[in-house]
Protein backbone atom coordinates (compact mmCIF):
# COMPACT_ATOMS: atom_id res chain seq x y z
CA UNK A 1 0.00 0.00 0.00
CA UNK A 2 1.21 3.54 -0.87
CA UNK A 3 4.27 2.10 -2.67
CA UNK A 4 4.02 4.28 -5.79
CA UNK A 5 5.22 7.89 -5.87
CA UNK A 6 1.71 9.30 -6.28
CA UNK A 7 0.20 7.21 -3.47
CA UNK A 8 3.08 8.04 -1.11
CA UNK A 9 2.61 11.76 -1.83
CA UNK A 10 -1.13 11.33 -1.20
CA UNK A 11 -0.42 9.76 2.19
CA UNK A 12 1.71 12.78 3.09
CA UNK A 13 -1.13 15.14 2.16
CA UNK A 14 -3.63 13.24 4.33
CA UNK A 15 -1.35 13.06 7.40
CA UNK A 16 -0.36 16.74 7.18
CA UNK A 17 -4.00 17.84 6.91
CA UNK A 18 -4.87 15.98 10.10
CA UNK A 19 -1.88 17.32 12.03
CA UNK A 20 -2.54 20.92 10.98
CA UNK A 21 -6.04 20.79 12.44
CA UNK A 22 -4.77 19.26 15.71
CA UNK A 23 -1.90 21.76 16.11
CA UNK A 24 -4.01 24.83 15.34
CA UNK A 25 -6.61 23.70 17.86
CA UNK A 26 -3.96 23.00 20.52
CA UNK A 27 -2.19 26.31 19.83
CA UNK A 28 -5.40 28.30 20.22
CA UNK A 29 -6.41 26.43 23.37
CA UNK A 30 -3.03 26.73 25.11
CA UNK A 31 -1.79 30.02 23.64
CA UNK A 32 1.59 28.42 22.90
CA UNK A 33 3.58 30.17 20.14
CA UNK A 34 5.75 27.04 19.81
CA UNK A 35 2.70 24.91 18.97
CA UNK A 36 1.38 27.55 16.55
CA UNK A 37 4.84 27.64 14.97
CA UNK A 38 4.56 23.90 14.48
CA UNK A 39 1.10 24.40 12.96
CA UNK A 40 2.61 26.84 10.45
CA UNK A 41 5.38 24.33 9.77
CA UNK A 42 2.81 21.59 9.13
CA UNK A 43 0.77 23.91 6.89
CA UNK A 44 3.83 24.39 4.73
CA UNK A 45 4.43 20.63 4.92
CA UNK A 46 0.96 20.25 3.40
CA UNK A 47 1.70 22.74 0.62
CA UNK A 48 4.99 20.92 -0.01
CA UNK A 49 3.20 17.56 -0.08
CA UNK A 50 0.69 18.87 -2.64
CA UNK A 51 3.56 20.21 -4.77
CA UNK A 52 5.36 16.86 -4.50
CA UNK A 53 2.16 15.00 -5.43
CA UNK A 54 1.67 17.10 -8.56
CA UNK A 55 5.33 17.06 -9.54
CA UNK A 56 5.76 13.27 -9.38
CA UNK A 57 2.65 12.82 -11.53
CA UNK A 58 4.05 15.23 -14.12
CA UNK A 59 7.61 13.86 -13.97
CA UNK A 60 6.36 10.32 -14.67
CA UNK A 61 4.89 11.40 -18.00
CA UNK A 62 6.85 10.08 -20.99
CA UNK A 63 8.83 12.37 -23.28
CA UNK A 64 6.77 14.18 -25.89
CA UNK A 65 7.31 16.52 -28.84
CA UNK A 66 7.57 19.61 -26.65
CA UNK A 67 9.67 17.88 -23.96
CA UNK A 68 11.91 15.39 -25.82
CA UNK A 69 14.02 14.81 -22.71
CA UNK A 70 11.01 14.08 -20.51
CA UNK A 71 9.59 15.99 -17.54
CA UNK A 72 12.06 14.96 -14.82
CA UNK A 73 13.18 18.48 -13.85
CA UNK A 74 9.69 19.20 -12.53
CA UNK A 75 10.84 17.36 -9.39
CA UNK A 76 13.85 19.69 -9.05
CA UNK A 77 11.57 22.70 -9.40
CA UNK A 78 9.28 21.18 -6.77
CA UNK A 79 12.18 20.75 -4.36
CA UNK A 80 13.30 24.36 -4.88
CA UNK A 81 9.78 25.66 -4.22
CA UNK A 82 9.55 23.52 -1.08
CA UNK A 83 12.84 24.97 0.15
CA UNK A 84 11.52 28.50 -0.40
CA UNK A 85 8.35 27.72 1.53
CA UNK A 86 10.37 26.39 4.46
CA UNK A 87 12.37 29.65 4.56
CA UNK A 88 9.07 31.56 4.72
CA UNK A 89 7.88 29.37 7.59
CA UNK A 90 11.07 30.04 9.53
CA UNK A 91 10.64 33.80 9.08
CA UNK A 92 7.05 33.72 10.38
CA UNK A 93 8.05 31.66 13.41
CA UNK A 94 10.96 33.98 14.28
CA UNK A 95 8.70 37.04 14.07
CA UNK A 96 6.00 35.51 16.29
CA UNK A 97 8.55 34.18 18.82
CA UNK A 98 10.24 37.57 19.24
CA UNK A 99 6.85 39.25 19.66
CA UNK A 100 5.93 36.66 22.31
CA UNK A 101 9.22 37.26 24.17
CA UNK A 102 8.33 40.95 24.38
CA UNK A 103 4.74 40.45 25.57
CA UNK A 104 5.53 37.53 27.96
CA UNK A 105 2.19 35.77 27.39
CA UNK A 106 1.19 32.81 29.56
CA UNK A 107 0.45 29.25 28.41
CA UNK A 108 -2.69 27.42 29.57
CA UNK A 109 -3.76 23.77 29.46
CA UNK A 110 -0.23 22.64 28.63
CA UNK A 111 -1.33 19.00 28.79
CA UNK A 112 -3.36 19.41 25.58
CA UNK A 113 -0.28 20.64 23.74
CA UNK A 114 1.82 17.76 25.08
CA UNK A 115 -0.64 15.14 23.78
CA UNK A 116 -0.97 16.79 20.34
CA UNK A 117 2.81 17.09 19.88
CA UNK A 118 3.29 13.44 20.88
CA UNK A 119 0.70 12.33 18.31
CA UNK A 120 2.38 14.53 15.68
CA UNK A 121 5.78 12.96 16.34
CA UNK A 122 4.49 9.39 16.00
CA UNK A 123 2.54 10.10 12.79
CA UNK A 124 5.39 11.98 11.10
CA UNK A 125 7.95 9.28 12.00
CA UNK A 126 5.93 6.64 10.18
CA UNK A 127 5.03 8.85 7.19
CA UNK A 128 8.55 10.28 6.72
CA UNK A 129 10.15 6.82 6.85
CA UNK A 130 7.72 5.52 4.26
CA UNK A 131 8.27 8.51 1.98
CA UNK A 132 12.04 8.10 2.23
CA UNK A 133 11.73 4.40 1.41
CA UNK A 134 9.61 5.11 -1.69
CA UNK A 135 11.89 8.01 -2.74
CA UNK A 136 14.89 5.67 -2.69
CA UNK A 137 13.17 2.91 -4.64
CA UNK A 138 11.87 5.39 -7.26
CA UNK A 139 14.81 7.85 -7.08
CA UNK A 140 12.36 10.75 -6.59
CA UNK A 141 13.89 14.02 -5.37
CA UNK A 142 10.42 15.48 -4.75
CA UNK A 143 9.46 12.67 -2.35
CA UNK A 144 12.89 12.84 -0.73
CA UNK A 145 12.44 16.58 -0.12
CA UNK A 146 9.01 15.89 1.40
CA UNK A 147 10.44 13.11 3.58
CA UNK A 148 13.30 15.33 4.82
CA UNK A 149 10.76 18.04 5.47
CA UNK A 150 8.71 15.72 7.68
CA UNK A 151 11.86 14.45 9.42
CA UNK A 152 12.66 18.04 10.37
CA UNK A 153 9.09 18.32 11.63
CA UNK A 154 9.70 15.32 13.89
CA UNK A 155 12.77 16.97 15.41
CA UNK A 156 11.09 20.32 15.90
CA UNK A 157 7.97 18.68 17.37
CA UNK A 158 10.18 16.78 19.80
CA UNK A 159 11.80 20.05 20.86
CA UNK A 160 8.41 21.64 21.41
CA UNK A 161 7.21 18.60 23.36
CA UNK A 162 10.23 18.71 25.69
CA UNK A 163 9.74 22.44 26.15
CA UNK A 164 6.06 22.04 27.05
CA UNK A 165 6.92 19.36 29.59
CA UNK A 166 9.51 21.68 31.16
CA UNK A 167 6.99 24.56 31.19
CA UNK A 168 4.44 22.25 32.85
CA UNK A 169 6.95 21.23 35.54
CA UNK A 170 8.61 24.61 36.16
CA UNK A 171 6.14 27.27 35.03
CA UNK A 172 8.86 29.02 32.96
CA UNK A 173 6.66 30.31 30.12
CA UNK A 174 9.61 32.15 28.56
CA UNK A 175 10.88 28.78 27.33
CA UNK A 176 8.03 28.59 24.81
CA UNK A 177 9.21 31.39 22.45
CA UNK A 178 12.85 30.36 22.94
CA UNK A 179 12.01 26.84 21.76
CA UNK A 180 10.14 28.36 18.81
CA UNK A 181 13.34 30.21 17.80
CA UNK A 182 15.34 26.97 17.97
CA UNK A 183 12.69 25.32 15.79
CA UNK A 184 13.08 28.14 13.26
CA UNK A 185 16.85 27.63 13.06
CA UNK A 186 16.41 23.90 12.38
CA UNK A 187 13.86 24.71 9.70
CA UNK A 188 16.28 27.14 8.00
CA UNK A 189 18.95 24.41 7.89
CA UNK A 190 16.49 21.97 6.27
CA UNK A 191 15.41 24.63 3.75
CA UNK A 192 19.03 25.28 2.77
CA UNK A 193 19.77 21.57 2.20
CA UNK A 194 16.64 20.97 0.11
CA UNK A 195 17.09 24.11 -2.00
CA UNK A 196 20.77 23.37 -2.63
CA UNK A 197 20.13 19.83 -3.84
CA UNK A 198 17.24 20.93 -6.07
CA UNK A 199 19.26 23.68 -7.75
CA UNK A 200 22.10 21.26 -8.43
CA UNK A 201 19.73 19.31 -10.66
CA UNK A 202 18.49 22.45 -12.41
CA UNK A 203 22.10 23.45 -13.11
CA UNK A 204 22.87 20.03 -14.67
CA UNK A 205 25.43 19.16 -12.00
CA UNK A 206 27.30 15.91 -12.64
CA UNK A 207 26.31 12.70 -10.85
CA UNK A 208 28.04 11.85 -7.55
CA UNK A 209 31.59 10.55 -8.00
CA UNK A 210 30.62 7.13 -6.61
CA UNK A 211 27.98 6.75 -9.34
CA UNK A 212 30.33 7.95 -12.09
CA UNK A 213 33.00 5.50 -10.92
CA UNK A 214 30.45 2.69 -11.01
CA UNK A 215 29.42 3.63 -14.56
CA UNK A 216 33.04 3.80 -15.75
CA UNK A 217 33.87 0.46 -14.14
CA UNK A 218 30.94 -1.10 -16.03
CA UNK A 219 32.38 0.20 -19.28
CA UNK A 220 36.01 -0.66 -18.55
CA UNK A 221 35.08 -4.26 -17.79
CA UNK A 222 35.21 -4.56 -21.58
CA UNK A 223 38.60 -2.87 -21.93
CA UNK A 224 39.90 -5.81 -23.95
CA UNK A 225 37.34 -5.08 -26.67
CA UNK A 226 37.70 -1.30 -26.89
CA UNK A 227 40.52 1.23 -26.95
CA UNK A 228 39.28 3.89 -24.55
CA UNK A 229 36.64 6.34 -23.38
CA UNK A 230 36.70 10.13 -23.30
CA UNK A 231 34.37 13.16 -23.16
CA UNK A 232 32.45 11.37 -20.40
CA UNK A 233 29.62 13.55 -19.06
CA UNK A 234 26.71 12.96 -16.69
CA UNK A 235 23.76 14.88 -15.30
CA UNK A 236 20.43 14.23 -13.65
CA UNK A 237 16.90 15.56 -14.15
CA UNK A 238 14.49 14.48 -11.42
CA UNK A 239 14.92 10.72 -11.09
CA UNK A 240 16.43 10.26 -14.56
CA UNK A 241 20.17 10.09 -15.22
CA UNK A 242 21.72 11.20 -18.50
CA UNK A 243 25.10 9.90 -19.66
CA UNK A 244 27.01 10.64 -22.84
CA UNK A 245 30.52 9.61 -23.87
CA UNK A 246 32.85 8.98 -26.79
CA UNK A 247 33.85 5.34 -27.21
CA UNK A 248 37.09 4.67 -29.08
CA UNK A 249 37.00 1.32 -30.88
CA UNK A 250 39.73 -0.56 -32.76
CA UNK A 251 39.97 0.78 -36.31
CA UNK A 252 39.10 -2.49 -38.04
CA UNK A 253 35.95 -3.26 -36.05
CA UNK A 254 32.83 -3.30 -38.21
CA UNK A 255 29.87 -0.96 -37.72
CA UNK A 256 27.78 -3.96 -36.68
CA UNK A 257 30.31 -4.97 -34.00
CA UNK A 258 30.58 -1.40 -32.70
CA UNK A 259 26.79 -1.12 -32.54
CA UNK A 260 26.55 -4.41 -30.68
CA UNK A 261 29.14 -3.21 -28.15
CA UNK A 262 27.21 0.05 -27.58
CA UNK A 263 23.94 -1.84 -26.98
CA UNK A 264 25.71 -4.14 -24.54
CA UNK A 265 27.30 -1.28 -22.58
CA UNK A 266 24.04 0.65 -22.41
CA UNK A 267 22.18 -2.36 -21.03
CA UNK A 268 25.00 -3.08 -18.58
CA UNK A 269 24.77 0.44 -17.12
CA UNK A 270 20.96 0.40 -17.04
CA UNK A 271 21.06 -2.82 -15.04
CA UNK A 272 22.87 -0.89 -12.31
CA UNK A 273 20.98 2.41 -12.60
CA UNK A 274 17.28 2.58 -13.40
CA UNK A 275 15.82 5.47 -15.42
CA UNK A 276 19.05 6.06 -17.33
CA UNK A 277 19.47 7.49 -20.82
CA UNK A 278 22.85 6.87 -22.51
CA UNK A 279 24.24 8.40 -25.68
CA UNK A 280 27.45 6.87 -27.09
CA UNK A 281 29.46 8.36 -29.96
CA UNK A 282 31.76 5.76 -31.54
CA UNK A 283 35.01 6.79 -33.17
CA UNK A 284 37.96 4.73 -34.49
CA UNK A 285 41.43 4.89 -33.02
CA UNK A 286 44.40 6.04 -35.11
CA UNK A 287 45.37 2.44 -35.93
CA UNK A 288 48.61 2.58 -33.96
CA UNK A 289 47.39 1.01 -30.73
CA UNK A 290 48.31 -2.62 -29.82
CA UNK A 291 44.69 -3.73 -30.00
CA UNK A 292 44.34 -2.56 -33.62
CA UNK A 293 47.54 -4.39 -34.53
CA UNK A 294 46.16 -7.62 -33.11
CA UNK A 295 42.90 -7.24 -35.04
CA UNK A 296 44.79 -6.43 -38.25
CA UNK A 297 46.84 -9.59 -37.87
CA UNK A 298 43.70 -11.65 -37.26
CA UNK A 299 42.11 -10.28 -40.41
CA UNK A 300 45.19 -11.04 -42.49
CA UNK A 301 45.32 -14.62 -41.16
CA UNK A 302 41.69 -15.17 -42.11
CA UNK A 303 42.34 -13.88 -45.63
CA UNK A 304 45.29 -16.25 -46.10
Amino acid sequence: MFETKSKAAGLSIASNSLLILLKIAAGLITGSIAILAEAIHSLLDLVAAVIAFLSVRISDKPADKLHPYGHGKVENISGAVEGGLIFVAAGIIIYEAIKRLITSALIELVEVGIVVMAVSIVVNIFVSRHLLKVSRSTDSIALEADARHLTTDVLTSLGVLVGLVVVRLTGLNVLDPIIALVVALLIIKAAYDITKKSFWGLMDTRLPKAEEDKIMSSIMEHSGELVGVHKFRTRKAGSRRYIDLHLVMPKNVSIEEAHRMCDHLEQHVRNKFKNTSITIHVEPCDGKCPRCSIITCEIREKKT
